[in-house]
């Protein structure tokens, strides 16, 4: 029998002091320098005030499993042996997904993807890809009869990551220093490697735990089928019908979770009352005129523009239901001018540069955004959106650009803003 071939795939105290506060405290140089360009970011490494808006993934788990993508059980007989070609059945789907939007969006899920395959060695999918796009024919020389089961499979690879931020941390002389540390984002991804394709009887000896051994397994060796004689071509498999139905079930599982979270995020509970601090704030792109507004129509997002007298507070926001954790904080931001809370839209959440905007106040992580912070003495911040985990940042510095999200950040600094007490 021929061996496996392989195919390569397609492939701010707790809230920020105040301006007149925090002037007389001055920033501690960090003892560690930034990484370098191209460099990859580890926790601890000095950053600067630059990097408040961006993030990094850090991948905490792996698992590697084989999985079966296509498969068909045939027989050969000693009159049917030579070159064949089979169409397979799809056994399992694979999509390349990070985070909870079932798709591959902006540099952060590439980048997240790329450390995965590094730090396995296998190379992965780093794109949105699909095995059932795979064509599902499997050309095999079989030179023995035998009872055979037909394959395409994959090593299917699943885990965890986290989010590196710049934030200020506290040292143990009681100086401040801003460094990447690991934020309170988090989420799961999935990928896979190149399909391979092949052809295994129940007598071959195979590695344990292979894509191979995996495609054994689905024979149902033993079983009247595979030891009674047939006419040349397909027998059915018990074990392979019932895997797929369970594959099939978990998917449809699956999708009916995340059909069930993008409801719950178009609908946000009503919120009873926000607890808002008495601080009110713009938020400013440092050194610079332009700052935050909030729209005066619904269908409008938040936009840089210069505050005048016509502004009519829709600059100014106040910072409410403020917890903290472990310095970074988490807030919604309410706005005086129109009484509404900034939040990614529902519908276009789990796009790359989707507008910001707001929306009546509830109970919704679509409106909660972490705060990460320079250190004292300076208001300068990186703000985040708690659901989808992407930077808040602009495209260009000009009136009336919208304040977008970015799953990496604005790279070039221009998602540090400064939060200006009013």
């Amino acid at each position: 029998m021929r061996r496996t071939t392989t195919r390569l795939g397609r492939g701010l105290g707790a809230l920020l002091a105040t301006a007149a506060a925090s002037v007389g405290l001055a920033a501690t140089p960090a003892a560690a320098t930034p990484a370098a360009s191209g460099q990859a970011v580890q926790p601890g490494q000095a950053c600067t005030a630059a990097d408040l808006g961006t993030r990094h993934p850090v991948i905490k788990t792996t698992e590697v499993t084989p999985t079966i993508t296509h498969f068909k059980g045939w027989y050969v007989t000693q009159g049917s042996t030579g070159s064949h070609t089979v169409t397979t059945s799809t056994q399992t789907t694979i999509s390349v997904s990070v985070g909870l939007n079932g798709s591959v969006q902006g540099s952060f899920a590439v980048q997240a993807l790329g450390s995965v395959g590094a730090s396995l060695g296998l190379n992965v999918q780093v794109n949105y890809a699909s095995t059932s796009s795979e064509s599902n024919s499997v050309s095999w020389n079989f030179f023995e009869p035998g009872y055979y089961g037909l394959y395409k499979g994959t090593k299917k690879v699943t885990g965890t990551y986290g989010s590196l931020n710049c934030n200020r941390i506290q040292q143990g002389d009681g100086s401040w220093a801003l460094k990447w540390t690991e934020g309170p984002d988090s989420g799961s991804y999935t990928t896979y490697t190149a399909l391979e394709e092949g052809a295994v009887r129940c007598e071959d000896k195979v590695p344990a735990n292979s894509i191979m051994a995996k495609a054994q397994d689905l024979l149902d060796c033993g079983s009247p089928a595979a030891t009674a004689k047939h006419p040349a071509g397909p027998v059915p498999s018990a074990k392979a019908d019932q895997a797929k139905r369970d594959a099939d079930n978990a998917a449809t599982a699956a999708e009916a979770a995340r059909s069930m979270k993008a409801l719950q995020a178009a609908k946000p509970a009503p919120r009873a009352a926000l607890d808002c601090q008495p601080g009110v704030y713009k938020i400013d792109v440092p050194g610079k005129p332009l700052n935050w507004s909030a729209p005066l129509l619904a269908n409008d997002g938040i936009r840089l523009r210069v505050s005048t007298f016509f502004s009519a507070h829709l600059d100014n926001w106040r910072l409410c239901n403020v917890t903290e954790n472990n310095g970074v904080l988490e807030a919604s931001l309410w706005n005086w001018g129109n009484g509404g809370c900034a939040t990614i839209p529902a519908d276009i959440a789990n796009q790359e540069q989707a507008y910001l905007t707001t929306a009546a106040c509830g109970e919704d992580d679509l409106q909660r955004f972490y705060i990460y912070r320079d250190v004292p003495g300076s208001s300068k911040i990186g703000l985040q959106n708690k659901y989808t985990g992407s930077m808040m940042g602009y495209d260009r510095y000009a009136d009336g650009e919208l304040i977008r999200q970015y799953s990496s950040g604005r790279q070039d600094g221009t998602g540090t803003y400064t939060l200006t007490a009013v």
